[in-house]
């Protein structure tokens, strides 16, 4: 996609020199191997900077949450915290429809955060020179490895060894065929996520701004409301994603079920 020039740009301009000496630390570019240079700072400036938001504003709903008699009564307008309850409920219940209210409570921090990171990340579309991070792969694909390599240790923790032998299928005379085949759908899963955030992201972002580039101020409010409806599906659709990724992974295996459904009779017998 094309460089856009946002007041991050403008600012990170003061340090480019200092920026310049730096990017060996960034390395080269995944796809076209082109060196780095100082703009491909601006993306991860713009995460780190939804990433302090986003703490800052948890610390604040916090503060409201530990007041008990605040906490009990809810706000009569739309508020930071009743915002944030709204958001997490649906995304909570969400998982929970997807894993069951145990499991969905046990790894709801870490899908609730990648719903409030992409979600607030994906947001900054809708604001002309305001820089977008999940435009960027370097952010998605980073986004997707962490939930790779979380609800892999999430499966490995939860069944062990089963977690990796079960991709070999139920027949061992078929493992040297089914494995392979799983062991490529799982890889190629932080990939999908990543480059499908990216895209959408990207071409969004690009298409208000040259709306809003070529025409007065009320012309673009179809693409803007195409873009609220992006920024709301691409944030569920990684959300949903990472609960089913993690959902299947920490799912108990069939040896594991046969272990439980005995002691289950055994309950309703008493």
């Amino acid at each position: 996609m094309p460089d856009h020039t946002t007041w991050l740009t403008l600012l990170l301009d003061y340090f480019k020199e200092t920026l310049a000496r730096n990017t060996h630390v960034i390395g080269q570019s995944f796809v076209s191997k082109k060196p780095a240079d100082w703009q491909s700072f601006e993306p991860i400036t713009a995460s780190l900077l939804i990433a302090l938001f986003l703490i800052l504003l948890g610390v604040y709903v916090r503060a409201r949450l530990a007041k008990v008699d605040e906490a009990v009564v809810p706000d009569d307008r739309l508020t930071l915290r009743t915002f944030m309850e709204v958001f997490l409920a649906y995304f909570y219940d969400l998982a929970k429809g997807i894993m069951g209210p145990e499991r969905a409570k046990q790894y709801f921090p870490v899908i609730g955060t990648a719903a409030l990171f992409v979600f607030f990340c994906n947001l900054m579309a809708l604001l002309p020179g305001f820089p977008v991070a999940t435009s960027s792969l370097n952010v998605t694909l980073g986004c997707a490895l962490v939930v790779f390599i979380l609800f892999n240790i999430y499966g490995l923790a939860k069944n062990g060894w089963s977690y990796i032998s079960h991709m070999a299928g139920p027949a061992w005379y078929l493992a040297w065929l089914i494995f392979p085949i799983e062991l490529i759908s799982l890889c190629v899963r932080p990939l999908t996520l990543a480059v499908r955030l990216m895209l959408n992201m990207a071409v969004d972002h690009l298409l208000l701004t040259i709306f809003l580039g070529l025409f007065a101020l009320f012309v673009p409010l179809p693409v803007m409301l195409l873009g609220v409806l992006v920024v709301l599906i691409q944030t569920l659709v990684f959300t949903m994603l990472t609960s089913i990724y993690i959902g299947l992974a920490t799912e108990p295996l069939e040896h594991e079920h046969g272990d439980e459904e005995p002691s289950g009779e055994r309950a309703h017998g008493h």
